[in-house]
């Protein structure tokens, strides 16, 4: 767990490129992990208002599973308002570079779970 702070996107995407080079995983599933942790970082630093984020990054020998949980709720988006806006599709970017992807609302907090193949040219 780390501060949710700009700082914070960095820290956890060095974490996740410990971890995919530790576990092999071939350059570009590496690469389109990297991409999702930052995304995801990101959006818990600016649209949740949480003090923390937490990453738990798993490997499977197949696929990797991202958790990114913090404690703030996300700003909900008006997808016809921000049809043109500059910013606003990490989500969607997440989606695009994952085969599954979760997001978990409550009280507590925001979670989302993301699972993303390790094969090299997987998933795109």
């Amino acid at each position: 767990m780390t501060r949710a702070v700009a700082a914070a996107v960095p820290e956890l995407r060095h974490f996740a490129r410990s971890a995919a080079q530790r576990w092999g995983i071939p350059q570009d599933a590496c690469d389109t992990l990297l991409l999702v942790v930052s995304e995801l970082v990101t959006n818990t630093v600016l649209h949740s208002g949480s003090s923390d984020v937490m990453a738990v990054i798993v490997f499977d020998g197949v696929a990797v599973t991202v958790e990114i949980t913090d404690s703030g709720r996300w700003l909900v988006r008006d997808v016809k308002e921000d049809q043109d806006a500059d910013f606003g599709r990490g989500l969607d970017l997440v989606r695009a570079c994952t085969s599954w992807c979760a997001v978990h609302p409550s009280a507590s907090g925001t979670r989302v779970v993301v699972r993303l193949p390790a094969e090299s040219g997987a998933g795109r």
